[in-house]
């Protein structure tokens, strides 16, 4: 079963999920992408970047535990 929908990582979180979520959606590297966003964040004074993080994390859910089982 493909994940076809936006949730926050069980497999690639450091915080809540919600960047290794992304990247796994669009398949990217999780760790570049939270570097990306770290840098965006910062440059635009922080605060829009923690707002966005904090706000994804209440909106999206968390992935199932089905989706990360190995298929047989």
């Amino acid at each position: 079963m493909a994940n076809l929908g936006l949730y926050r990582s069980r497999k690639h979180n450091m915080i809540a999920g919600v960047m290794g979520g992304v990247a796994e959606r669009f398949g990217w590297n999780a760790n570049l992408l939270r570097v990306i966003f770290v840098i965006v964040s910062v440059a635009s004074a922080a605060f829009p970047g923690i707002l966005v993080y904090l706000l994804l994390w209440l909106v999206m859910p968390k992935q199932d535990a089905q989706l990360n089982a190995p298929s047989q």
